[in-house]
């Protein structure tokens, strides 16, 4: 099942994708898609239903991120090998966590917006999970069972607030529209196998990323079950898991970064695509 939202900002109405690829208004079955649709017994109602029965959404209308209410967005850095290669650095021996805020995420195809003052601004080619209930200290053999679905992830980032004004990374990474999400949420039964899945991103028609999510580092189902033991997830919470080698950083011997007028196209199998504009601070 692919699960979407559709309309204006802050006005999305839930609905499904059916076989046809047409979106399905689900608003009379749900209020939204948040943590409590994507609990285990809600998902199964969901499933009942068919697509066929539901009335169309309008044409043309406007994506959003494929869950609402998020309450926690949490990332993973250097966490494909040939990433950390291309960054010249090791891999890690244990995943490297830190936040997004909630409120960076928008549409999939939203514009995104240079901050003030950004000198370096860059893309990430992700895939994400969103937990489906409470998760702590899960072990690896049960971590599947908590994770609702997936979707692309754009963790957009400002390399010079990140790496060169000192301090965590979040400073580069929670700008606002920094998380573009979706455009759908994926239920586990439709991906075979998230860790053998192709992803691409071009930039104004240009292959800057091309990679498979066989070689992350740490794959989805450790990443619940490592994050677990340190922290609860709750249900809606969004993972974004690392990114494949091509990021404007790692860009020899000059990194050509991201301005005004640039198109990015995101592309996961199975996952759909993504693509956004990058506009100028308003």
């Amino acid at each position: 099942m692919k699960l979407v939202r559709f309309g204006a900002p802050g006005q999305e109405k839930p609905g499904v994708v059916d076989a046809q690829g047409a979106i399905r208004d689900l608003s009379a079955h749900v209020k939204d898609i948040t943590g409590e649709t994507l609990a285990p017994a809600s998902i199964d109602k969901l499933k009942k239903i068919d697509p066929a029965s539901l009335p169309l959404a309008p044409a043309g209308v406007r994506i959003g991120a494929p869950v609402g209410d998020v309450r926690n967005f949490l990332a993973v850095g250097l966490n494909y090998a040939d990433h950390a290669k291309e960054a010249g650095m090791p891999i890690p021996p244990e995943p490297i966590l830190f936040n997004k805020l909630a409120n960076t995420i928008v549409g999939p195809n939203d514009n995104v917006m240079i901050p003030k003052g950004s000198l370096k601004l860059d893309w990430e080619l992700e895939i994400a999970f969103v937990v489906n209930r409470r998760a702590r200290y899960v072990s690896e053999a049960d971590a599947p069972s908590y994770i609702a679905g997936y979707a692309i992830c754009n963790d957009v980032s400002e390399r010079h607030f990140q790496i060169e004004r000192s301090g965590q990374w979040m400073k580069g990474k929670c700008c606002e529209t920094f998380g573009p999400l979706g455009p759908w949420l994926v239920t586990p039964d439709e991906i075979a196998d998230p860790q053998n899945l192709d992803m691409f991103l071009d930039v104004n028609g240009k292959r800057q990323q091309h990679g498979n999510t066989k070689t992350m580092i740490f794959g989805c189902h450790y990443l619940i079950h490592y994050i677990s033991q340190f922290m609860v997830l709750e249900a809606g919470d969004v993972v974004t898991t690392g990114t494949p080698p091509g990021v404007a950083l790692g860009q020899k011997p000059t990194p050509t970064f991201l301005k005004a007028g640039d198109v990015m196209h995101l592309h996961i199998a199975g996952l759909g695509d993504q693509k956004q504009k990058v506009v100028e601070f308003k």
